[in-house]
């Protein structure tokens, strides 16, 4: 069966591949062009074999199981943590796209943890490319020699990641720059990557047709469309982007922080009030916010401002869809269950919108926890249970139906969650800033929909509403700074406890 499979597959790529052999005009861009070929049936192949065997893996290890019994979640389980460690390794192998679907999967809470979990470990790194090539691709680009561009060009990357690599330059007016440059023949591999995971998942979806995850990968096929296209500015083209030089380093780079005596709690609540701003406030979105795209830059006593790279990935969000997102953290901060699952059903996921909570304050729609602070025992329980009755047909339907703004939206605030836990920043700061953002994107779009005789009576009720927000946001403030005194206290004597132990042993 798997042999049968793979046959109209490597025919695909390589029809894809002679067609784009055939439209190449020159020599050195056919060239370019048959060896993105041969690499891409190799990388096509590796995909087909492991793809294959996941397949029969969940086909045959659940053979005879019944679906939600005990021994069904286990093994499930088992073959989730399977999958994904096979996965790892072959986005591993083939490097390029398939490192960057890896990480757009891991980025995504909604996927089983074994495989977030799992492929969160994918590193956007690779090989530099020779200096030669990239001298090339900067020269086709522009129409001119590099000498004639730069007055300095470093031939050495200061960074190699899986669709670029980034030399530093000085132009002929002094200025220092950052030069991103696309390997050679990428776009061809983008072709046949897609055209590969859309067989794959078309593949998938026909044996298991509760699998079903085509409008990810059309959004991943989008996203990497946008990193792709620099922008047309001066000095960049298609490919090959000059920025200006910033220094700094990455926001998670805690060494440093220390040194440079700046807070990781401050540099947090910066961050995410950024995004909020920009999410609830403005609905225009930087869709790739990891590590390596934030750079913290110090300016001096504990000062400093944050640097955002790779502006290649922005959504502008529908503006019905940024106003209903302001309502839904509105009413989640409220605990307006019924507003939640009334918004549910504008955004379209029906049912499931009863998970809104848990996605994105880490409570249940019942939870009598206050904001901020851990779930008890028992609703823990309860959710455990609750989630191991859904199958991925559950799943599937839940991301299907999801607005596509949503996309960006949940892989945005994965990056961001993971980030902030690497601060150490307390939970409650992202809920306290969303919360605020809300607000103000709901008051913003008031005003602006209000004539002049109305925005006396509108700035009154917006406050009182503004005014009962504050009063359960800061409760929940209380709570968690409660909760965070506790931890700290438990923490001192348990280290008081073992210090004063290690005491009576030695003198003993």
């Amino acid at each position: 069966m798997l042999r049968c499979r793979r046959a109209p597959l490597l025919l695909a790529a390589a029809a894809a591949g002679a067609a784009l052999v055939a439209a190449s005009p020159t020599g050195e861009n056919r060239t370019s062009v048959a060896s993105a070929l041969r690499h891409g049936v190799a990388r096509s192949s590796r995909a087909v074999y492991t793809i294959g065997f996941v397949v029969a893996d969940y086909k045959y290890s659940l053979r005879g199981v019944a679906p939600g019994s005990a021994d069904y979640r286990v093994k499930l389980s088992e073959i989730h943590l399977r999958s994904a460690k096979k996965l790892l390794k072959l986005c591993e192998l083939n490097g390029g796209f398939y490192v960057k679907a890896g990480q757009y999967v891991s980025s995504l809470r909604q996927v089983p943890k074994e495989y977030s979990s799992t492929l969160s470990c994918l590193q956007d790194q690779a090989t530099p490319s020779k200096f030669q090539d990239i001298k090339i691709v900067i020269e086709q680009n522009f129409g001119k020699k590099l000498h004639e561009i730069f007055l300095e060009f470093d031939e050495h990357p200061i960074a190699a990641a899986s669709i670029a690599q980034v030399h530093r330059g000085r132009l002929h007016n002094n200025q220092e720059v950052a030069v991103k440059v696309q390997y050679p023949g990428l776009e061809q591999r983008m072709k046949i990557d897609i055209m590969t995971m859309s067989f794959l998942s078309k593949s998938v979806s026909w044996i298991f047709p509760d699998y079903r995850f085509d409008r990810i990968l059309v959004e991943f096929e989008r996203s990497m469309s946008m990193e792709l296209d620099f922008t047309l500015e001066e000095l960049t083209s298609r490919e090959v982007l000059t920025m200006e030089f910033c220094y700094g380093h990455k926001v998670n780079d805690l060494d440093f922080l220390r040194r440079a005596n700046i807070s990781p709690t401050k540099v947090a609540k910066a961050l995410i009030e950024l995004f909020g701003e920009m999410i609830f406030v403005h609905g225009f979105v930087h869709g790739d916010p990891h590590p390596g795209n934030i750079l913290v830059s110090p300016q001096g006593h504990g000062k400093f401002s944050l640097v955002l790279l790779d502006h290649g990935i922005y959504r502008e969000l529908d503006h019905k869809f940024r106003l209903d997102y302001c309502q839904l953290w509105k009413a989640l901060i409220l605990l307006d269950n019924e507003k939640i699952l009334e918004l549910g059903k504008q955004f379209g996921v029906g049912k499931y919108a009863k998970y809104f909570p848990v996605i994105f304050t880490g409570r249940t729609i019942e939870s009598k926890s206050a904001l901020g602070t851990q779930m008890s025992g028992e609703e823990q329980r309860r959710l455990k249970e609750d989630l191991n009755s859904l199958g991925m047909d559950d799943i599937s339907s839940f991301m299907e139906s999801l607005p596509r703004d949503f996309y960006i939206i949940l892989r945005t605030d994965g990056l961001l969650r993971s980030i902030l836990g690497n601060l150490g920043a307390p939970r409650h700061v992202r809920l306290l800033t969303y919360a605020k953002c809300a607000i103000h994107g709901l008051e913003r779009q008031s005003r602006k929909e209000s004539g002049a005789i109305n925005r006396v009576l509108l700035e009154v009720k917006t406050n009182i509403s503004y005014l009962h927000l504050r009063i359960l946001l800061e409760i929940a403030g209380l709570f968690a700074k409660a909760n965070d005194l506790k931890d700290n206290v438990m923490s001192k004597l348990r280290w008081m406890l073992h210090v004063i132990g290690g005491s009576f042993f030695l003198l003993r």
